[in-house]
Formats: structure tokens, C-alpha cells, sequence
């Protein structure tokens, strides 16, 4: 019996010191990894999440949606065509403007051969005028007969310039149906929606047969080519926060990678306060936003792994003479080479 207890106190001790031992080093990680990460001077954080601007792909016209391409979450690349709208009537409507522009030209041929048919009846007028001309000086001819060919040659004249106005305004004529073929064509053109950047879809708000008015959105995109981050810092740290000042980003699924940044915008008011701020101690509460732009070229050649929502922790460096602590230059992303970013993707 005794055996037993001491065996039972044998077992309680081995896991009380188990359990020391456990939360011993519990403590001992967290504290190693608190010394880590921990900030020097002139280094100031923020728990933020990964950002982007939204883009609104929609008709410019009242249209019938013909096809949409593209599905939610799907990547697509700026000038990809994402969908179609109804272009029958447009199409049928650039076909009569196409005839009314023939048609205009076959009006300012015609103007421009009654002017060469008018040149040539001056030419034998003006012959006729110098024939009579030479006839009655030599008293061979009559003045009345001076006087007719002198009149046709001015009819003749006068009718050359009607010939001119009616070209001009044949000329008019094509230039007013020739734009409003180019009308209807930029018209069609438009119903051929495409990729203004490179992002990811995140709603598909249209389907197939349903009609939008001038202006109704089809798809909603994530622009990936503006990727950034948010962070709210005290007054104090914000204040010394300047434009284009360096800054990191690490997100929680990957804290090893780190992304290089730049801040690129800095709240002039504060986002959140308390109730009433009088004292230097409530001011110190105040919090203002950072904006941590990712940017481009990196932003584009990580295409295909960024999520936007995905949260992390944004480092913004204070001071020039600050140091970067070793966690936040370790595994420092990049811009890949050139020649294996996306051809598309410019």
C-alpha cells in the first residue's frame, strides 16, 4: 500500500515539474520572440491589412449584357476583354451610316465633275469672246454678237462658282456622314468592355440578358497595381511620419517574407479620439492613419499571390538614421528579373 502512494506521489511530482517545465518555456518563447520583434527607436507599427482600389467595369450606354467572360476571383490583365454587350441595333444603325456616307460621296463626285465640266465651257467661251473679239476689230463681225459670248462667258463663270459651293457642301456632307459612322463605330467599340488595370474580379454584378442603363456596372475589379496598407499611429509617432519615408509590410499567413514600402499618405486628422481631449495624456490617445503603398513593379510580379483583406503588422521608419531591426531584412522581397514579369501586366 505504502508503494502505491509513493509511486502515485512519484507520478504527481514528475507531472508538476512537466508542467513547469511546459510553461517555463511557454514564457521563455514568447519572451525570446518579444525580444525578436521588438522595435528599435525611431521604428513605430500597426496592425493594418492588405488594401486595394476597387474599379467599377461598366456600359457607357443603355445596352442588353450579350456575355460575360470572366468569373468572381478570376485574375485578369489590363485590356483583356471581360464582356459583351448587344450591338444589334448599333450595328445595323452604322450600316445605314455607311450608306448615307457613300451616298455623300457619290454627291461630291458629282460636284467635282459638274466644276471640270464648268471649266470647259469657260475655256470655249473665253475663245469665243477673244474669235469675236479680233472679228470686230477687223469689222468682220458684229458688237451684238461680242455681247452674247461675252454673257456666256460670265454665265459661265457664275455657274463654275455655283459648282464650288455645291462641292464645299458636298464636302461637308462626307465630313458630317463620315463622323457619324465614326460615332456609331466608337459606340460599338465601347460595348466590348475590357480590363482598365490589372486586378481580380470581385463581384460579377450582370449576367447574360439583362439590360443596364447608361453608366450600370457589370463587374467590380481589384486593382491590383495599387496594393497598400493602412495602419493608425499615436499623435506623437505620426507627427514625425514623413512622406515617401521607407516601410515594411508582413503579413500574418507569411511572417518570415517582408515587403518593401513607402508611406504615401499621412491623415491630417485624427480617426479616432476620446470624448473630450484636454490633457497631454488624451492627446497622446489621438490615432492617425498611414498609408503604406506596396509598390508597383513588386506589387506586379506578386500578382498572383496577393489577397487582398489579408491582414499583417506595417513598419514605418520615423527617422533616416533609424536601423531596420534584423527580422524586417531577412527575407526582403523584390522585384523579379525584367524579362519573367507579365507581358500583359505593363
Amino acid at each position: 500500500m505504502k508503494a502505491k502512494l509513493r509511486e502515485k506521489k512519484a507520478r504527481r511530482w514528475a507531472l508538476a515539474v512537466l508542467a513547469v517545465v511546459l510553461v517555463g518555456g511557454f514564457f521563455a518563447v514568447r519572451y525570446w520572440r518579444s525580444r525578436a520583434d521588438a522595435l528599435p527607436e525611431g521604428i513605430a507599427s500597426g496592425n493594418g491589412r492588405i488594401e486595394s482600389r476597387e474599379v467599377d467595369v461598366a456600359t457607357r450606354l443603355p445596352l442588353r449584357v450579350r456575355t460575360v467572360l470572366v468569373e468572381e476571383g478570376e485574375l485578369v490583365r489590363r485590356g483583356q476583354v471581360l464582356a459583351l454587350m448587344d450591338t444589334v441595333t448599333l450595328e445595323q444603325e452604322l450600316a445605314e451610316a455607311r450608306e448615307s456616307l457613300a451616298a455623300a460621296h457619290e454627291q461630291q463626285a458629282v460636284a467635282s465633275a459638274e466644276i471640270a465640266r464648268r471649266n470647259s465651257e469657260i475655256e470655249l467661251a473665253r475663245i469665243e469672246v477673244e474669235r469675236s473679239q479680233n472679228l470686230v476689230a477687223e469689222r468682220a463681225g458684229s458688237q451684238r454678237e461680242l455681247d452674247v459670248r461675252t454673257t456666256a462667258l460670265r454665265v459661265a463663270r457664275a455657274g463654275l462658282a455655283e459648282a464650288h459651293a455645291n462641292l464645299r457642301v458636298a464636302e461637308q456632307q462626307v465630313q458630317v456622314a463620315d463622323a457619324n459612322v465614326a460615332v456609331i463605330q466608337s459606340r460599338i467599340d465601347d460595348a466590348t468592355l475590357t480590363s482598365p488595370v490589372l486586378g481580380r474580379v470581385l463581384y460579377r454584378l450582370a449576367e447574360p440578358g439583362e439590360v443596364l442603363g447608361a453608366g450600370g456596372a457589370v463587374l467590380t475589379l481589384v486593382n491590383l497595381e495599387d496594393v497598400y496598407m493602412e495602419i493608425f499611429l499615436p499623435a506623437n509617432q505620426a507627427a514625425e511620419v514623413q512622406i515617401g519615408a521607407e516601410a515594411r509590410v508582413r503579413l500574418d499567413y507569411a511572417p518570415d517574407r517582408v515587403a518593401p514600402g513607402y508611406v504615401s499618405f499621412v491623415s491630417p486628422e485624427a480617426q479616432f479620439t476620446p470624448r473630450e481631449v484636454e490633457t497631454a495624456s488624451e492627446r497622446e490617445q489621438l490615432m492617425f492613419r498611414v498609408k503604406i503603398q506596396v509598390p508597383r513593379e513588386l506589387v506586379v510580379d506578386y500578382t498572383e499571390q496577393i489577397k487582398t483583406g489579408v491582414r499583417g503588422v506595417g513598419y514605418v521608419r520615423l527617422r533616416d538614421d533609424a536601423v531596420w531591426p534584423e527580422f524586417l531584412q531577412r527575407n526582403l522581397l523584390a522585384p523579379r528579373e525584367s524579362d519573367t514579369r507579365p507581358a500583359t501586366a505593363k
